[in-house]
């Protein structure tokens, strides 16, 4: 659904009011409107010496450098998970989110992995991270189920990292295999699902069963094409087999959705977080 920005308003306002339901989906185009930018000045003022040894222009790209040495490698995610889990504080965007959806039965599904939702008031056992979170470590052959919570040894190695090396006697090993390790992010077949993983899988199914066919607002924030398949997809399928379904999209480049849904779609390619306080107004 198109049409003048207050038109679309003030429909999107109405479906929320009217929902017994909200499901947030949260992607990485969300955590860019909040101002978690993985490009630009954030990069640049803490990034320095990493872009002048290796050339990095951003931290999506950089995330997928070939290191020489573990010591390498973990001096620079050390900082890229300390900047984007541990330095940046809960932003007014997923607050906002939090304040919209907290007096309705909610869920979040999300592909963000730095923590913003919990950040922002909603209860972990509300927020599905499919692609996992930059909390934690897992062993890198995926050899056990279990993720080891980072915070004390990322500090550790950023006040050790020297020439963008940390001291080898800090480099994490898995402690069954003896193995080297990695962030518990989604980028292979390794991936650690862990029993949290799986408890958080059945509550969304247990919600989306809940709320099927129900009064229910589909709020799509900042999701592209890179994993459709967790949430747009889905999303789409599921307003239009709910007669009584809203899906509100939030998407600069990518508004365009199924033509079956269009009369039950309302599309956002404005500032995210102006329309999000419009909304709550």
């Amino acid at each position: 659904m198109q049409g003048n920005i207050s038109t679309r308003i003030e429909k999107a306002k109405q479906a929320i009011k009217q929902a017994d339901y909200i499901l947030l989906g949260g992607g990485a185009g969300l955590s860019a409107a909040a101002g978690i930018t993985y490009s630009g000045k954030r990069f640049t003022d803490h990034f320095g010496s990493f872009i002048e040894k290796y050339g990095f222009t951003d931290l999506y790209t950089s995330s997928f450098y070939p290191f020489t040495t573990q010591e390498e490698k973990w001096a620079y995610w050390a900082k890229h998970i300390s900047l984007n889990r541990y330095e940046t504080g809960p932003t007014k965007l997923y607050k906002d989110l939090y304040q919209m959806a907290k007096d309705k039965e909610y869920f979040v599904i999300t592909t963000n992995v730095e923590s913003q939702f919990e950040k922002a008031g909603f209860p972990s056992y509300k927020i599905f991270e499919v692609q996992g979170n930059y909390s934690y470590l897992q062993c890198a052959k995926g050899c056990h189920n279990k993720r080891y919570y980072n915070e004390s040894l990322v500090k550790e190695m950023i006040q050790q990292t020297v020439d963008c090396k940390i001291p080898s006697e800090l480099v994490p090993r898995c402690p069954v295999c003896g193995g080297e390790m990695d962030p518990n992010l989604r980028s292979n077949q390794y991936f650690v699902q862990d029993e949290k993983w799986y408890e958080l899988d059945r509550l969304y199914k247990d919600f989306l069963q809940k709320s099927e066919g129900k009064q229910i607002v589909y709020l799509e924030l900042g999701v592209g094409f890179n994993t459709p398949g967790i949430i747009r997809y889905p999303f789409e399928r599921m307003t239009y087999y709910n007669e009584y379904a809203t899906l509100l999209r939030f998407n600069k480049d990518h508004p365009e959705g199924f033509e079956e849904n269009k009369d039950k779609t309302i599309t956002f390619t404005e500032d995210m977080r102006e329309v999000v306080i419009a909304l709550m107004k």
